[in-house]
């Protein structure tokens, strides 16, 4: 047998073997980058039995409470007494503290209610109402009137002003804010102490004495109710 024959064959076997090799490389190196590709595009496959992650909760939006009239406070009044405060504004700088002076029930009961409006806390007093407002001194207010020399109590809101020395003492200056009682610092309406509107004057004479229209309290409420209540807060007078 010619071996030269033989190698030559043998040579070329090689060469088919080798480039089918070769090619068998290269298809699996194509298939191998085409699905890099398309893992790429579309992401990693996803196991169906694998559990999902749990959707996000939802917030719920945060809504502010409107405050609660304390225990002892009128709610009707309450909420009127906010309702001025918010529509005067900064005409009212100190919005922490109100007074609410409730002229519905009998002289006898502590009707002017100083109220922390942070924490809730509630402190009353005794206060008068002017004789233009009970004529016939009945013990209960039964008008309100604005007009001077009326001697009446005013309702509204006011704010609470500067300090000064008359003859009841130190009292305390007020603006009226409303049509209701915007004569009050022509009418020199005032709080002030008074002996009239001691506690004592129930035990007399079943209520207190009246005023000329000021809101005028117990001799000795009278400086821890000015500590409480400041300058520059709002006073709320009504009835319902």
């Amino acid at each position: 047998m010619n071996t030269e024959n033989i190698d030559a064959r043998s040579r070329r076997a090689f060469l088919r073997s080798g480039l089918t090799l070769g090619s068998a490389m290269v298809l699996g190196s194509c298939a191998r980058s085409v699905m890099t590709e398309q893992s790429a595009a579309t992401g990693p496959a996803i196991d169906p039995h694998f559990p999902k992650a749990p959707a996000p909760a939802a917030v719920e939006p945060v809504v502010a409470k409107a405050p609660v009239a304390p225990a002892g406070v009128r709610p009707e009044l309450f909420q009127r007494a906010l309702a001025s405060l918010d529509r005067h504004g900064s005409a009212i700088a100190k919005r922490d503290v109100i007074a609410i002076a409730d002229f519905t029930p009998f002289s006898a009961k502590p009707r002017l209610q100083v109220i922390n409006l942070e924490d809730g806390s509630m402190h009353e007093v005794l206060v008068s109402h002017g004789s233009g407002s009970d004529p016939s001194h009945s013990g209960y207010l039964h008008r309100f009137s604005n007009v001077p020399n009326s001697n009446s109590t005013s309702e509204g809101a006011y704010v609470t002003s500067n300090y000064y020395v008359g003859k009841h003492g130190k009292s305390q200056r007020l603006d009226g804010l409303d049509p209701t009682n915007n004569n009050a610092r022509a009418r020199a309406i005032v709080i002030h102490g008074a002996w009239y509107a001691n506690a004592d004057m129930i035990e007399k004479h079943g209520m207190l004495g009246r005023s000329q229209g000021c809101f005028a309290v117990g001799e000795t409420h009278r400086d821890p109710l000015f500590a409480m209540l400041g300058e520059g807060r709002m006073l709320f007078a009504g009835k319902v």
